[in-house]
């Protein structure tokens, strides 16, 4: 299926708030996996790096407005995809690797509270949380809402990090309200918030999505970096259409409307469904709509998919990525594929 047959009821709310770098890997609306975690061989332990390490090298990037996607604390292409744009930004050797000149690019032999501590609220355990999602799109429209599977997840989605990365740095403890945990030192992201653009921020801004690269960019006027983030782009049956294109919109919080005449995959038992509102809706917790028709910029409810799986057409960012983008744009903002 093309991300322009996925049919979102635009509500027509418009965000007139200038863009901030970004580089957000770009692809179209994926069919949902079943929520399972993936079946994966333990890999070795990367070699220690000559400054810093993966993790604060990850928060310190993300911090800056270069996104790595989900912070796990690993190397893999989404952050080496950031590094590059942090070196070339920061006219900093392009070794395209976490190397000394970066880390001190970064500021980070002076950075403070790469970790920090965060006292657990009811609301982050009180729910209501969906604890079975089921995978097919015609299952989920029979949910009352698309919300978070377990407080684990709406914590890790708060800061950035994978549900991994969170339970290794507090290994054994319970996620209770009041509980004190150690979490990635980010701007922490609130699904029901809207996030505002800092005064830095402000002015007129482009959107650039490269298939190449799984990223998009954010960039003023006079090309310098707002925001870089890792996206996801299409597929061998839904490629990114290149072209130069504009937004028209955006809608928080938006239903996903399945037609299984315009999905490739469907199956041929399914019916058209509309999927409730949820960070775990197909599009996440934002729809940025383009000029190009049925095409847009959103969210997922899978991070840890971005810039390593297929989509259906359209741009995809982790959550927290597509709503910093999604606060920087307003009707007009050009936007280019390529």
């Amino acid at each position: 299926m093309r991300c322009r047959t996925v049919q979102i009821a635009l509500i027509g709310i418009l965000v007139a708030q200038a863009l901030s770098p970004a580089i957000a890997q770009a692809r179209r609306v994926s069919r949902p996996r079943a929520h399972k975690p993936a079946q994966k061989q333990k890999q070795p332990e990367p070699p220690p790096l000559p400054c810093g390490d993966y993790l604060s090298f990850q928060v310190l990037l993300d911090r800056q407005g270069f996104s790595p996607g989900e912070i796990d604390g690993k190397p893999g292409d989404n952050f080496t995809h950031a590094i590059i744009a942090l070196q070339q930004a920061r006219q900093v050797p392009l070794t395209m690797q976490p190397d000394c000149d970066t880390w001190h690019a970064l500021g980070g032999d002076s950075a403070r509270d790469l970790l920090t501590t965060y006292a657990i609220a009811p609301a982050d355990v009180e729910g209501p949380f969906e604890e079975r999602i089921p995978p097919n799109l015609v299952e989920q429209a029979k949910l009352p809402a698309l919300g978070y599977r377990s407080p684990l997840e709406r914590l890790a989605e708060r800061f950035h990090a994978s549900p991994a990365l969170l339970q290794q740095l507090n290994r054994g403890a319970a996620l209770v309200a009041g509980k004190e945990i150690k979490v990635p030192a980010v701007t922490p992201f609130d699904p029901d918030a809207k996030p505002a653009a800092t005064a830095a921020d402000a002015g007129d801004v482009a959107i650039q999505v490269s298939r190449e690269e799984s990223a998009l960019r954010v960039t003023r006027a006079d090309g310098s970096p707002v925001f870089f983030a890792p996206v996801t782009t299409g597929s061998q049956h839904d490629p990114l259409p290149p072209g130069n294109w504009t937004v028209v919109g955006v809608q928080w919080h938006p239903p996903f409307h399945y037609n299984p005449n315009l999905f490739w995959d469907a199956k041929p038992q399914d019916t058209k469904a509309t999927i409730k509102p949820g960070p775990n809706n197909p599009v996440g917790v934002v729809w940025i709509s383009l000029s190009l028709e049925h095409y847009g910029i959103h969210g997922t409810p899978e991070p840890g998919h971005v810039g390593h799986t297929e989509s259906h057409g359209c741009v995809r960012l982790t959550n927290w990525d597509a709503a910093r983008v999604a606060s920087l744009v307003k009707r007009g903002t050009p936007v280019v594929f390529k």
